[in-house]
């Protein structure tokens, strides 16, 4: 029990000498000059340490300082680039003994930094970097004694008690567009944490732009490894709230669960998104990277649900506001989109959705395959259901030159095209089965010189259909009743005309889709067509002739229609949005005189012969 006493006593004395020696003896403010003038000769910048640096001695050995701040160059809009209200710093001395570092406990509060940039390439970061080089050079310079030192001081355990961060404040300016953005990070906390264990990890922050404020909170657990190489993050749960006018309804909250791999020595980091949710859409996939080259390799999966985008689709009034100002602010030609930026990555994505809804169109399993290579982007296979048939496409963009260039290839099949036409663009023109394919080529993502640049092939097919807002048979009706001497006949009934099958095919050049070859079959009628669509325009000049194969009356009419025979022409012209049909009357007639010259002069002929063969 005496030894025991006796011991205790040395302790207690020895850590006494020790609070003493570092109160009376060796006091921490005498470096702050020597640190203010290494800080101004390497950066150029005033260093304020306003507080007296302060030991602590309970439950650690300790430091204390605060209200210390670093100067931005002259000139620039925030005179101080970094503040800080208060430090501490605490840490275990006997373990040090062991070479091992045992940090208490380590809170930082009130940090304010301030990062500016101009036009011609001044930032506050000016000057930081020179000091570090300095050293090195010199480090370089003595060779091997450096490498010594290094390799000498080796941790055989780090301990921390805990990390606390709070009340951080970022301000990033940045003259070209006058805007500052801010940063307010509320806390980042670290719990009791130790190489090789799990230890947990939150943090608070949120910040600010011009037109969006975004919030954002995590909590987890991390993992470094002995090495320092490797690190892992399990079951981290973040919560992020996006919210301003450049928000779809104002408002987002995006939730996801996630963790992570990183291992320093391969140069790979595998991340899993155990569940992710936007809104109500609800997904899940995992993504692996390889930096070791040049570019680095990232493979990934996605797998969604069911995916409703018509909450974020802007409203029909807000996008016209939205247009105006666009076309208001416009100034100068359009310019082609930058995309140097595929080539900084290679990406291997495989996509799927249970359905698509954007509006009012459904679409079902939607399955992607993308890469994107030496800045090549191919989408090698994009298909989907709808609308009782099936939509296959693939698509490659190649940004490696200034001006990019792309083809595709898209196949549509046994889709029913009233309904869709209906809830994609509000269009009850068409009806049937149909049967569509296009391949293109093309330069240039300006979207004007993507109508003049494209070049495309295609053909349609459409079975057992209708044409609405055109009524061919009625109009045959009225061009009957004109040619009997009844000039003031009217259309009436529903505007539809029925057919069994229409083909075609179509190409598209200059900005101008040209279809040669229209044909469509009915009962009644038979019609052909051609003529093109200017996209850049929207206008369209397309000329019809039909024949009649029946009775107009309908099936089972007694006799052949006065018009059988005579092709009668029709005009389509006025624009996409707003297409016009008309009944060429001029045509029909002398198509009508010409067949009646014609049956007078068989008959004539029919008259002579049978005169000459009775002589």
């Amino acid at each position: 029990m005496k030894f025991v006493k006796w011991l205790v006593i040395v302790f207690a004395s020895l850590f006494i000498l020790l609070i003493a020696y570092l109160t009376l003896i060796f006091d921490p403010n005498d470096f702050k000059p020597q640190i203010v003038e290494a800080v101004k000769k390497q950066t150029g910048r005033d260093l304020f340490i306003n507080q007296d640096l302060s030991w602590t001695f309970f439950p650690s050995i300790g430091i204390t300082l605060g209200d210390i701040s670093l100067s931005n160059p002259k000139g620039f809009k925030h005179d101080t680039m970094l503040k800080v209200d208060g430090i501490v710093a605490e840490v275990a001395l006997l373990p040090l003994l062991s070479k091992e570092v045992e940090i208490a406990q380590l809170n930082l509060d009130g940090l304010t930094l301030n990062f500016d940039s101009y036009k011609n390439g001044r930032s506050s970061m000016d000057g930081l970097t020179s000091g570090s080089e300095k050293g090195s050079d010199k480090t370089e310079g003595k060779g091997d004694t450096s490498g010594a030192a290094q390799g000498s001081v080796q941790l055989s355990s780090l301990n921390i008690g805990g990390i606390a961060i709070t009340n951080t404040q970022v301000n990033l300016y940045d003259e070209a567009t006058g805007q500052v953005q801010a940063l307010s990070l509320e806390s980042l906390t670290l719990g009791e944490f130790a190489l090789g264990q799990f230890a947990d990890l939150g943090y608070k922050f949120s910040m600010t732009q011009p037109d969006m404020k975004v919030s954002s909170q995590g909590k987890g657990q991390i993992k470094v490894d002995t090495n320092l190489a490797k690190i892992a993050i399990k079951d981290f749960e973040i919560e992020n709230s996006l919210e301003g006018d450049a928000i779809p309804n104002k408002r987002m909250n995006i939730n996801l669960t996630t963790g992570l791999e990183l291992d320093n020595n391969a140069k790979t980091m595998a991340l899993v998104l155990s569940s992710l949710n936007i809104e109500q859409i609800k997904a899940q996939g995992k993504l692996s990277v390889n930096y070791g080259g040049k570019v680095p390799d990232v493979v990934a999966a996605m797998s969604f649900g069911d995916i409703d985008v018509t909450p974020f689709m802007a409203k029909d009034e807000a996008a016209k506001g939205e247009d105006k100002t666009a076309e208001g602010k416009a100034s100068g030609p359009a310019k082609e989109p930058d995309l140097t930026g595929m080539k900084a990555v290679n990406l291997k994505l495989d996509l799927d959705a249970k359905s698509v809804i954007a509006d009012k169109i459904k679409t079902e399993n939607w399955l992607m395959k993308l890469t994107l290579k030496n800045g090549v982007l191919d989408v090698s296979q994009l298909s989907a259901d709808l609308y009782q048939g099936k939509l296959l496409a693939s698509v490659q963009l190649d940004g490696r030159k200034p001006v990019a260039s792309y083809r595709f290839n898209k196949k549509i099949s046994g889709i029913k095209v009233r309904p869709l036409l209906t809830d994609a663009a509000e269009v009850d023109m068409l009806a049937g089965t149909t049967n569509f394919e296009v391949a293109g080529t093309g330069f240039s993502l300006i979207p004007d010189n993507i109508k003049r640049n494209l070049n495309a092939k295609g053909q349609f097919e459409v079975a057992d259909g209708a044409l609405y807002g055109v009524n061919i048979p009625q109009m045959l009706r009225d061009a009957k009743a004109k040619l009997g001497g009844n000039l003031n006949a009217a259309s009436s009934g529903e505007k539809k005309t029925d057919f069994t099958s229409l083909t075609g095919s179509f190409t598209m050049a200059k900005g101008i889709v040209t279809n040669p070859d229209l044909n469509m079959a009915s009962p009644l009628i038979r019609l052909q067509g051609k003529g093109n669509v200017n996209l850049l325009s929207e206008a369209i000049d397309y000329a019809l002739k039909t024949s009649v194969v029946g009775s107009l009356e309908g099936q089972g009419g007694a006799e052949k229609d006065v018009l059988y025979g005579v092709d009668i022409p029709f005009a389509i012209g006025g624009t996409i949005g707003e297409p016009k049909f008309s009944l060429d009357t001029a045509a029909l007639f002398d198509a009508k005189l010409k067949k009646e010259t014609e049956k007078a002069t068989d008959e004539l002929k029919d008259k002579l012969f049978k005169k000459l063969g009775g002589l």
